[in-house]
């Protein structure tokens, strides 16, 4: 667990963010408007335990997905999420998952995610 003063979070964030990116094991997408970054979305690719029998196409997790409030309503998220699905695609994951916020949720549905009934979480905090 990390504790963290708030003067240190943005460095923190800032440095995991590079790492994760520099590596490969993450990749981000961002929209700019008049040359300035005004959204983005995260994922992470999640590689399955190989399965003789079965499908071992690697899933996505969508997370961190983000757009200004000058900015909703005009498109940018959905283009976020189409270049975030084509990448998926072309990469051959095999489903993308995501916990989205009330606010966000509508904009995924839009863009063809489904709530599935094969997903359980067990939330583990205090």
């Amino acid at each position: 667990m990390w504790c963290v003063r708030p003067a240190d979070a943005g460095a923190l964030a800032e440095r995991w963010i590079h790492d994760r990116i520099g590596d490969g094991r993450w990749l981000a997408w961002v929209v700019e408007t008049e040359g300035e970054i005004c959204g983005h979305v995260f994922l992470c690719p999640v590689e399955r335990v190989p399965d003789p029998y079965g499908d071992n196409s690697p899933i996505g997790y969508v997370t961190n997905f983000f757009v200004l409030p000058s900015q909703r309503n005009r498109g940018a998220g959905a283009r976020l999420l189409e270049a975030l699905k084509g990448h998926a695609h072309g990469a051959g994951l095999d489903t993308l998952i995501v916990w989205p916020s009330e606010r966000s949720s509508p904009l995924y549905r839009r863009t063809g995610f489904q709530p599935s009934d094969e997903l359980l979480e067990l939330p583990l905090g205090a």
